[in-house]
């Protein structure tokens, strides 16, 4: 239990890690004391992953395009451009989860999976 202080043994301090019998309840630091508040890595968690997510379709939609009959050069075309706007759409969204414009000059690396894939498919 609980040492008794006497004047031959003077109380000792508890260590901190330790919980005091006669004073349970911990103290808690604040969520704020944090160097990052959950709201702002929400957001950046939320939009890689859906950014990520969406460029793994546009990179399918190139893979696909790779693959089809290159006697069917339109639906080579087609899935490359599909792929560009999927990459276009993925900026969009990283872009709108941080609450920026969507419009700028980043929408540009949408446009990535479209230039690849008509290297890939027509090289």
């Amino acid at each position: 239990m609980s040492e008794i202080p006497t004047p031959e043994k003077p109380a000792r301090k508890r260590p901190r890690h330790l919980m005091d019998p006669d004073n349970p309840v911990r103290e808690v630091k604040s969520a704020a004391s944090g160097s990052m508040h959950l709201e702002p890595v929400q957001k950046w968690v939320l939009s890689i992953l859906a950014a990520v997510t969406i460029a793994h379709l546009a990179a399918g939609l190139v893979i696909a395009a790779v693959y089809v009959d290159e006697s069917r050069t339109d639906a080579q075309i087609g899935l490359n451009i599909l792929a560009g706007a999927f990459g276009v759409i993925a900026v969009v969204v990283f872009r709108t989860i941080h609450q920026f414009k969507p419009l700028s000059a980043w929408l540009l690396l949408g446009l990535i999976p479209t230039i690849v894939g008509l290297y890939l498919t027509f090289r």
